[in-house]
């Protein structure tokens, strides 16, 4: 493609202002603030959302957070956060978050508040419920025998002490400690079917 030295000079002059145009910083500076911050209270914290355990520093003025940073310091993050990280005043600031147990009943259109004490015995209720109606305690399965100098097939009653009614799906939200003891509680529920986020 040829471009004559008129055309040149008015792609360059286009593009000249067009660049002034676009990135222009003056109205971003004038808007920024500084975060008080020097009159805050700093703590330091573990980010709750996965297992890395990556540090954070939280800022709070007058019972409020105003700024959630990496913590430079820290030997698993050096001061990055993720997304999620970043993002953690949510758990307390955030609007739509629910601070008390709803219920909504088959068919009904409409949430309701219920108490702790009702929604956790209901739930023990319905987990107890399909264990008891889904529970195997034994189950015959196949193994080869020695008997003289050949092998045969025989059939014994093992027990498995499982329940197929009940499926787990783990939480990224969990740290090490927590997952450990949630392991526990699920295999000594007799679950089986038993996944995490992470791989869905």
């Amino acid at each position: 493609m040829a471009v004559s030295r008129r055309d040149f000079f008015k792609l360059s002059g286009s593009g000249l202002a067009a660049a002034t145009l676009g990135y222009n910083l003056a109205p971003v500076e004038a808007k920024a603030e500084d975060l008080p911050i020097r009159y805050a209270k700093e703590t330091t914290s573990i980010c709750p959302y996965c297992a890395v355990g990556c540090g954070m520093i939280v800022h709070t003025l007058g019972g409020n957070i105003i700024n959630v940073e990496g913590d430079p310091d820290h030997p698993i993050n050096e001061g990055a956060l993720c997304p999620k990280g970043s993002s953690v005043y949510q758990l307390r600031d955030n609007k739509a978050r629910v601070t008390k147990p709803l219920y909504r009943a088959a068919g009904a259109t409409e949430w309701k508040e219920v108490s702790w004490d009702w929604a956790v015995d209901e739930i023990a209720k319905k987990v107890k419920k399909t264990r008891d109606t889904s529970f195997v305690a034994t189950s015959k399965i196949k193994i080869k025998e020695k008997v003289g100098n050949a092998e045969v097939d025989k059939e014994i009653e093992a027990i498995v002490n499982r329940t197929m009614g009940i499926a787990s799906v783990g939480s990224a939200a969990m740290d090490n400690e927590e997952c450990y003891l949630y392991q526990k509680f699920l295999r000594g529920l007799g679950l089986v079917y038993i996944e995490h986020q992470a791989r869905i």
